[in-house]
């Protein structure tokens, strides 16, 4: 059984030390499950979110009922809201999961010794993985798909705004793993949103092996300071956009105006679009008419808006400011060079890209800028798990260690040395 609050006498301690001894031991028998056990859960799961799609958005509706109570903006609000469209969207990302490959018990590298015995890798999961985020009651479904596919279980701590609507989709998770015969330990869902449950996670070292933040700047940033275990995360995603003189203009504007405009609430959206001054006569006035038709303001430095007039003056916060909103700060640099280095004073080695049809600068540029993806001729917008053929992420990290850019299945894994031999002794 998961652990359950008590609401007389409540000991937030107590109560997480269950929650933690329970994913130890249920993160033990996901290991051993073999994949057909593994996908069955993820497709009972799946069934019943389909089945439950009434209540779903009954219990939804508490959730967003005391969110406008609470003064939620609409923004929000969005977020928090199950409909039928992004329930089916819930039932077919388990579904997309079942159907990955299975990155657990994979072998590499094997090969002989001078010894006589064989060396190798073999690919086993993390444990037990905390994962903290906000608003978004889909994460509670696409976080426990991965987990359970990549053989961890999952500690969830969701939003409180969201917390009735994150407890009825791990009651469908729940059956799911019972379907299959899992433990439904495996995935469990803090049941109460005092603050200082999050805390008590933080620390539990014993129980924990990696804790995954998903949310705002100053949740990530929380979590990162307090966290006494791994965390894997990215704190901004100040991405670039440069546009090399040898580039091919058409494809250069297309790529920069996807780059802002297709979201702006992502991540993986363009902060700041860097143009070569050989070409930024030709460039700017096209894309500040494209980005005027989307409202999208525009800030500059001297020479931008020398060429653009009603760009507004970018400070210098603003060349290193996620802004997550219709707003780009442009600048015009003479060389690849200038272009990689402003990069490394301001960007958040997230995501980065460079419009060039010169080979030459294109292997500098995906050698030099240190980001967790780097690219050559398309929107800083493919950067994510999906359009990386992972299926899904559960995050992406700008750390270097252990994971790095969109974290999917192979990423909540990890390697140990297996070594066979046929009686060999050391001499």
């Amino acid at each position: 059984m998961s652990a359950k609050l008590d609401s007389v006498g409540f000991n937030p301690e107590q109560y997480m030390h269950e929650v933690g001894v329970q994913a130890r031991a249920a993160s033990r028998l996901l290991n051993t499950a073999d994949t057909a056990g593994k996908n069955a859960a993820l497709l009972a799961a799946a069934d019943a979110i389909l089945a439950a799609e009434k209540t779903l958005i009954a219990t939804n509706a508490k959730d967003l009922a005391a969110g406008e109570k609470q003064g939620l903006d609409a923004a929000l609000l969005d977020r928090l809201a199950l409909n039928p469209k992004r329930i089916t969207g819930m039932a077919e990302g388990l579904q997309q999961v079942a159907s990955l490959s299975d990155p657990v018990g994979e072998i590499s590298d094997l090969a002989y010794r001078p010894s006589g015995i064989q060396v190798g890798r073999m690919r086993v999961p993390l444990g037990v993985i905390g994962i903290i985020y906000e608003s978004r009651p889909n994460v509670t479904a696409d976080a426990a798909a991965l987990c359970l596919k990549s053989g961890n279980a999952c500690i969830l701590r969701g939003g409180s705004e969201a917390l009735h609507s994150n407890l009825a989709i791990a009651k469908c998770m729940h059956q799911g793993l019972e379907a299959a015969g899992l433990p439904k330990t495996a995935v469990q869902v803090i049941e109460a949103a005092d603050r200082q449950l999050v805390g008590l996670l933080l620390k539990m070292k014993q129980y924990v092996d990696v804790i995954v933040p998903r949310g705002g700047k100053s949740l990530i940033a929380r979590i990162t300071e307090e966290s006494e275990i791994p965390v894997i995360k990215h704190l901004d995603g100040i991405c670039h956009v440069y546009i090399d003189e040898q580039a091919d203009l058409e494809m250069a504007i297309n790529i920069a105006f996807n780059a802002k405009t297709h979201r702006y609430g992502v991540c993986n959206a363009m902060e700041t679009l860097l143009v070569h001054s050989a070409v930024a006569k030709q460039v700017l006035p096209v894309l500040a008419e494209r980005y005027r038709a989307e409202k999208v303001e525009l800030r500059g430095c001297e020479r931008s808006r020398a060429i653009v007039s009603d760009m507004k003056v970018a400070t210098e916060e603003d060349w290193s400011t996620e802004y997550l909103a219709p707003v780009l700060s442009v600048k015009v640099v003479d060389d690849l060079q200038q272009a990689i280095d402003h990069i490394e004073m301001y960007g958040s080695h997230h995501t980065d890209t460079i419009v060039t049809e010169n080979y030459q600068k294109a292997r500098q540029f995906l050698r030099e800028v240190d980001s967790s993806s780097v690219m050559v001729n398309a929107s800083t917008r493919f950067s994510d798990g999906f359009e990386y053929g992972l299926g899904a992420e559960i995050g992406i990290s700008t750390d270097k260690l252990h994971a790095r850019g969109p974290v999917g299945l192979e990423g909540l894994t990890t390697q140990k040395f297996i070594v066979l031999g046929n009686g060999q002794v050391r001499i």
